[in-house]
């Protein structure tokens, strides 16, 4: 049996929604192995300019129970953080169709931190205006907060 693939993905995954599972099962099919990293509290406040509706440990551990799902890690507060993604050792870097990366500029960077790893951008699948935490968040607000 050859090398495992290994795929990691970074993001908040706060309020878990079908947007997710098609991102993770887009990635987890470019692969052996799926990795998350989780984006820390401190970051999403930094991100987003709000808190976390849920702790990272939460969400966290969400991740754990899905099954395309292999390992998760909680990031380390503000950008990425380079020693962990070396420790992960990932052959592909998946990308969610949201996410305000540029691919070639991420390339760039990891190469200069000795990881060689392909990164790919991960298309919509699902409908982008529904499948949005900030999206829902927004509906649970108009729908319940008079």
């Amino acid at each position: 049996m050859g090398k495992k693939i290994r795929v990691l993905v970074g993001g908040v995954f706060d309020l878990l929604h079908v947007g997710h599972i098609h991102f993770l099962n887009q990635a987890k099919s470019l692969g052996d192995e799926l990795v998350v990293i989780v984006a820390h509290d401190e970051t999403v406040r930094m991100q987003k300019r709000r808190n976390p509706i849920n702790p990272a440990e939460d969400r966290a551990e969400l991740l754990r129970a899905l099954r395309m799902v292999d390992e998760v890690y909680i990031g380390t507060p503000g950008t990425i953080d380079y020693e962990l993604v070396k420790k992960i050792n990932p052959d592909i870097i998946a990308i969610g169709p949201d996410q305000r990366f540029s691919c070639e500029r991420l390339k760039e960077e990891l190469e200069k931190h000795g990881i060689r790893a392909e990164v790919i951008r991960i298309p919509y699948l699902y409908r982008d205006d529904r499948a949005k935490t900030s999206k829902i968040i927004q509906r649970i607000v108009e729908t319940y907060c008079e």
